[in-house]
Order: structure tokens, then C-alpha cells, then sequence
């Protein structure tokens, strides 16, 4: 059965131009991972609107490449300017940095690229074995574990979303709110419509994310003080044997991979906290001769084999269950929301095609980050150079015209620029974004599921007692809960005393 999906896959992916596609997807990830203020998220966001015009696999190769590079592009910004281009790098400044300082800057840079190469494929590997199982498992799934799932990957997104559990939630509840405007899918009225026609689906989900992430981020970027600083970068070539010094330190690799996927196959973790734990792991895993914070290679391939690993591993919950393990992977289940493909156990049962396309693209995505991560170098090099102010103009001009070829319609802009100053509003009060976005993707899993759930049971809200899975997730749930409440009465006492 996996043999035939992998098979199906790659027929699909076996074309010119899905493969220059996830070849320039790499490419982009990896210059707007390396340039600070952008990253993969940002990246995709300006590429949606390009995607969503495309067929489903060249789409998901164009947003898979650039997730893969620009999960490892923030690393060269971290190594040559001692500044993470992603949040996901700000471990590698803890070796990478040193490393550049003692003049083994293009080691860094290499052994960063081939360990994110190798923990991406790492992942991917654990994404092929173990997500048709899950997906096998969730298939006897009924409304009622459905509508706990969509609650357990919300809650789970809250959690780690910032430092306020409330916070989050409030923000994820504005999301399940957005997810109500338009047309009602269960009895076909309308909704918060205003008599207005471009409401009758709602907002476009390209909107909102540009709006929230793209338009905030520059205005923020603009307010800035580095405007006009050019840094002074020297032109370095990464070499390919830097392959073979990652493997020199193969059990950190393997552990740290490991590190990485699991924290990716848990909603909303991500790849910030599994590059610190991983570095943990291998500074205390460390020979006595090994020095880790002054220039350590294990320092660099731990933090960027667990950034990619995570990679993978947040497609396992986001394929299998239409759960996304992370911000990017809710972007990715929008876009195939659009195709009208749904995420989850279906999917593996009636399209097992585009199941296998994404296999095969996201391994091939990391083997293309090992080549041309390594080949273009100077290129990624010579971006961090570009000033800001000549940057931002560009990237606005691209939302603009990116939102309104969604529908050809104006209105698409201006729900961009609306949700543009909620984001400005929102993180200046330090309320996060994300789980806005991935609301907003749950809520019609979580609302159709609730009603079908009651309309089906004798018994009321006892129904989700009744299964021994959906009494599995609220046990879940309560002790997700129940873990915040606990961290947070923790740090209160800890600030208190």
C-alpha cells in the first residue's frame, strides 16, 4: 500500500515543472530565511497567492522548498552576523558565531546546510512510516473525536504561543469567529454577511495571513532604526565536504534528528524548542574535549539537524489528522483546503496521489537545500548586504498585487490591509498571531463536527464520553490544561519570591 502511494507520488512530482519549481522554492526559502525580519512563514505567505493558481503538487513543491530552505536559512545570518535570521536559528549563534570568528565561517555555513539537509530527510523518513499509520488509526474516527482533536490542537497551539495561555486562546477564539462569517455549510444561510455579496464565503484565507504576518511585519520592519545599514558580510563558498565532517558526528546527528521530529509531531512545539533541547542534549552528551559555545561543529549540526527534523515530523499530525503541527503547516492544509483536498484519514484512503507527491517533494526538497545550499552560497551572502529600505517597498508592492489576483477583487485588498493593523494592533500588545490563522483553519472541523456530534447522539454532550478515543483526548486536553495552569502558577512563585 505505501509502495503504490510512493509510486503515485512520484508520477506526479516526475515533472519539469514541479521540480524547478521546489528547486527555486529552496532558493527563496533560503534567502528570506537568511535576511532577519522575514523566514519561511513570511516566504510563504508572499508565494500563496502564486500557489493557490497552481496544481496541487506544483504548489505544494513551490511551499514545501521554501519551508525546507528557510528553515535552514536563518543559520547564515546567525554564523556571519551573529544575528538568526529565524527564531529557529537562535541556537546556532551559540557555536555558529565562534566558528565564523576563528575564520571557519564557510564550515559553519556548510555544516549548517548538510545537517539541516540530513535531519530534514531524517524527518521525512519518520513522515513516510508513520503517518499512514496514524492516518489508518483516525480513519474509525467519528464527529465526535474530531470535534476534541480540532479542541486538542488549539489548546495545544495556545499553550506554547507566547506567555499567556490566555492569550493565545483568546486569539485562537477569534479565529473560530472568523471561521463562522459566510455561508453556514450544515444548513446554507448566511452569516455576519452584511448583505454583502464578497461575504457569502467569508474571508479569503491568503487575505488574512498576508494582512496578519506580511503588512504588520514590514510596518514593524519600517519603524525600525536599520533602515539604511548595509552590512559589511565577506563573500564566503561553502564546500561539499562539509557533508562528510557532518557525519563525522553521526550519533549527535541521529539524536538530534530524533529531538527534532518528535517535537514536530507535537501541535504548536516547533523547531524554536527542539534546536535548544537538542543543543542541550549534545553539550551534555560532550566529550571533555569538546568546548561547545566557542566554536563547537556538534553545536551547529545539533541546533540545524533539529530545525529541519521538526520539519517533518509537523506534517505527520497536519497530513494524517488535519491537525497542523505549526504555524507553516496551517498555511500548507489552507492551501490544500483551497484545492478542495481535505487533510486527514480520507485523504490517504481517496487520494493517496497527492499523499505520495508530498513525500517524495519534501525528501527531494532536502536534497536540493544539500546542493544548492551549498552551491549558491555567495548568493545568500551577497542578499544580506541588500539594505531594508529597498527590501520592504518590494515586498509590499507583491502583497498587493499577490491579494488581489486571488479573486481579481479589491476587496481581498482591503481585508488585507484590515487585518494588516489587527496584526500591528495585536503585537503591540504582545498578543500572538498564529493562532488566529490556525483558528481560523479549525473552525470548520470543530463547528461541523460539534452539530453532526449532536445531531446524532440520544444523549446530549454525553456522546463524547461514550468512545474510549474521545475519552483519551479529553483526558488530553485536561492535562494540557493542567500543565499550563501548573507552569503558570510555577512562574508566578518563582517571581514572587
Amino acid at each position: 500500500m505505501l509502495f503504490d502511494t510512493i509510486i503515485q507520488g512520484f508520477n506526479l512530482f516526475a515533472t519539469p515543472l514541479v521540480i524547478v519549481l521546489m528547486i527555486l522554492g529552496v532558493v527563496f526559502g533560503l534567502i528570506v530565511g537568511a535576511v532577519p525580519g522575514l523566514g519561511p512563514l513570511m516566504g510563504i505567505v508572499l508565494i500563496l497567492p502564486i500557489a493557490i493558481n497552481l496544481q496541487p503538487i506544483t504548489a505544494m513543491a513551490l511551499l514545501l522548498g521554501i519551508y525546507v530552505g528557510g528553515s535552514c536559512g536563518g543559520s547564515i545570518s546567525a554564523i556571519l552576523l551573529r544575528i538568526p535570521g529565524t527564531p529557529l536559528a537562535a541556537a546556532t549563534l551559540f557555536d555558529g558565531y565562534p566558528m565564523a570568528q576563528k575564520g571557519r565561517a564557510a564550515d559553519a555555513v556548510g555544516l549548517a546546510v548538510s545537517s539541516s539537509a540530513l535531519g530534514g530527510l531524517f524527518g521525512g523518513v519518520i513522515l513516510i512510516l508513520f503517518a499512514p499509520v496514524l492516518a489508518v488509526f483516525a480513519r474509525n474516527f467519528t464527529p465526535p473525536e474530531f470535534t476534541l482533536l480540532a479542541i486538542t490542537g488549539l489548546i495545544a497551539i495556545a499553550a506554547v504561543s507566547g506567555d499567556s495561555f490566555l492569550k493565545g486562546l483568546l486569539t485562537g477564539a477569534l479565529g473560530l469567529l472568523l471561521a463562522t462569517i459566510g455561508t453556514d455549510q450544515i444548513s446554507m444561510g448566511y452569516r455576519f454577511t452584511f448583505d454583502s455579496h464578497h461575504m457569502l464565503n467569508g474571508f479569503h484565507i491568503v487575505s488574512i495571513v498576508v494582512g496578519l504576518f506580511a503588512i504588520s511585519e514590514m510596518v514593524f520592519q519600517f519603524a525600525g532604526k536599520d533602515l539604511t545599514d548595509k552590512p559589511d558580510v565577506p563573500i564566503i563558498r561553502a564546500r561539499f565536504s562539509s557533508l562528510f565532517a557532518t557525519l563525522k558526528h553521526w550519533k549527535n546527528l541521529i539524536r538530534s534528528s530524533s529531538i527534532g521530529t518528535f517535537f514536530g509531531i507535537l501541535p504548536g512545539v516547533a523547531g524554536v524548542v527542539s534546536s535548544f533541547v537538542a543543543y542541550a542534549a549534545a553539550k551534555s552528551a560532550a566529550k571533555p574535549h569538546e568546548n561547545y559555545g566557542e566554536g563547537e561543529e556538534g553545536g551547529v549540526v545539533a541546533t540545524e539537524s533539529a530545525n529541519n527534523a521538526t520539519c517533518g515530523g509537523a506534517l505527520v499530525p497536519s497530513l494524517a489528522l488535519g491537525i497542523p503541527g505549526d504555524p507553516i503547516a496551517a498555511l500548507l492544509i489552507a492551501t490544500l483546503l483551497i484545492f478542495g483536498i481535505h487533510p486527514g484519514p480520507t485523504l490517504f484512503a481517496n487520494q493517496p496521489e497527492i499523499v505520495g507527491g508530498t513525500f517524495i517533494v519534501y525528501l527531494m526538497s532536502n536534497v536540493t537545500l544539500l546542493v544548492f545550499g551549498i552551491l549558491l552560497t555567495p548568493v545568500f551572502v551577497f542578499v544580506l548586504r541588500v539594505r531594508k529600505s529597498r527590501l520592504i517597498p518590494l515586498i509590499l508592492i507583491l502583497c498587493v498585487v499577490g491579494t488581489f489576483a486571488l479573486q481579481s477583487s479589491v476587496f481581498d485588498v482591503w481585508v488585507m490591509l484590515g487585518f494588516g493593523v489587527v496584526g500591528i494592533l495585536f503585537r503591540i500588545a504582545n498578543y500572538p498571531l498564529a493562532p488566529i490563522v490556525i483558528g481560523t483553519i479549525l473552525g470548520p472541523l470543530l463547528e461541523n463536527n460539534l452539530r453532526r456530534s449532536l445531531l446524532l447522539s440520544d444523549t446530549g454532550y454525553w456522546i463524547f464520553v461514550e468512545r474510549p478515543v474521545s475519552m483519551a483526548l479529553i483526558a488530553i486536553n485536561v492535562a494540557l490544561v493542567s500543565w499550563v495552569i501548573w507552569t503558570m502558577v510555577r512562574k508566578g512563585t518563582a517571581a514572587r519570591t
